[in-house]
């Protein structure tokens, strides 16, 4: 329909599919985003938010900085990036107007930072991405969930989980303020050992994937800077999955492709699960915290491990 807006945001195109394979077009996407917006505006607001989107012809691309026709009423915050050694100004999610103009964009996939922009220093959650192996059960995923969760119990804390919306979960836990990021990422190592201990048949902390033999992978690097797709969010996938939230006693039994944009609205209902199965804030253990800085960074590992293969391959020429 010409001339078609939803909160003052023109829409267009909104028949053309959303990529190849989505079984699944723009308007299904705006619909979805809007229909769940009260409850995902709350995931994202206040965060530096990158997002993947889709344009016709063109593979998907991840936007960190706002494009330079972005409207003066979206908000953003500027954050310095070491890596890139420049200001990356990202787009705050606060209001509906500017998640349906995301939307509008062809923001598909949505990656909030993991602290809020006026306090960087500190995150709001620890966070485990248990990723099945190729051709694995989302049911491994969640048996690794429960590990992580055994943990969590045994050292005061709690976490709540959901599917990542692609083929694995996720375990957040509420943090109290102030904690710092090198603190978290430590507990969050010291987590996935003691969950890999619990269970070495079944999961593991192997960064590098040939070393997985088939087990589930405790990644404990969503960290620092990094991101990771927030509850609520659909996922780049055929059919359009979305990243939803459930309670501990059902992630075994969940079938992740259930929940996509044409079925995830109508499965919440009125309710928000991310936020009513969230545990209180809470303090890091202080056990973790000082097991974890004795724990070499995965990413690391894995560096030094590929210059060591390189430096192999260069001998053996």
């Amino acid at each position: 329909m010409a001339g078609e807006e939803r909160d003052g945001v023109p829409l267009t195109n909104l028949d053309q599919e959303l990529f190849d394979g989505a079984g699944a077009n723009k308007r299904d996407l705006v619909d979805y985003l809007d229909a769940v917006h009260n409850r995902f505006i709350p995931v994202l607001r206040d965060r530096p938010l990158s997002v993947m989107r889709v344009r016709p012809g063109q593979p998907p691309f991840m936007q960190k900085n706002l494009p330079k026709y972005t409207p003066d009423w979206v908000a953003r915050a500027d954050v310095w990036a070491d890596r890139s050694r420049r200001m990356v100004s990202y787009g705050l999610c606060n209001d509906r107007r500017t998640l349906i103009w995301f939307a509008n964009q062809r923001a598909v996939e949505y990656h909030p930072g993991l602290a809020v922009s006026d306090d960087w220093a500190h995150p709001t959650h620890l966070i485990l991405d248990l990723d099945p192996p190729p051709g694995g059960a989302f049911r491994l995923a969640a048996q690794a969930a429960l590990l992580v969760r055994e943990v969590l119990s045994s050292c005061g804390m709690a976490g709540a989980a959901k599917t990542s919306g692609a083929k694995g979960a996720h375990v957040f836990v509420p943090l109290a303020a102030g904690q710092a990021h090198d603190d978290v990422a430590a507990a969050t190592r010291a987590i996935a050992a003691r969950a890999e201990r619990l269970d070495p048949a079944l999961a593991t902390t192997a960064f590098i994937v040939e070393q997985r033999e088939g087990k589930v992978f405790l990644d404990s690097t969503r960290a620092g800077g990094a991101t990771v797709a927030a509850a609520y969010s659909p996922r780049l996938r055929p059919g359009v999955p979305v990243s939803f939230p459930l309670p501990w006693d059902e992630l075994e039994a969940a079938v992740p492709t259930d929940y996509t944009v044409h079925t995830a609205a109508a499965a919440l209902g009125e309710g928000d699960p991310w936020a009513e199965l969230m545990p209180a804030p809470q303090r890091l253990d202080p056990g973790l915290v000082e097991e974890g800085h004795t724990i070499p960074i995965a990413r690391v590992v894995a560096m030094h491990e590929g210059k060591r293969r390189a430096r192999e391959r260069r001998s053996e020429e």
